[in-house]
């Protein structure tokens, strides 16, 4: 999983990342800014809290991750199959439905 951070940030850092128009509608709802997604992606504490292996859409990850103010943002991204980071969606974590903002609640 390690590697799959690493390879994220680069492709960030390299800006070969894609918003949906769902994500951006997330995002435009919990008011992230895109200077916040690039901050949660690159953070030292971003982490996959779930894998999706068999995701039709293409193998995916939902990601957790800290902007510079410490404001959690889940991500669900996937890998294309070019050199492309695909943000699927991405909110603010509802404290009530997590544990940490890594585990659901039953």
């Amino acid at each position: 999983m390690k590697a799959t951070i690493l390879h994220i940030k680069n492709l960030v850092q390299k800006r070969k990342y894609r918003i949906t128009l769902h994500a951006e509608q997330e995002r435009d709802t919990d008011q992230i800014t895109k200077e916040e997604i690039e901050g949660a992606l690159l953070s030292d504490k971003l982490e996959i809290i779930e894998d999706y292996p068999n995701d039709p859409r293409g193998h995916s990850y939902l990601l957790l991750g800290f902007t510079n103010n410490d404001k959690p943002i889940h991500f669900v991204c996937g890998l294309g199959t070019v050199e492309m980071l695909i943000v699927i969606t991405l909110y603010i974590p509802d404290e009530n439905l997590w544990v940490d903002y890594k585990k659901r609640r039953l």
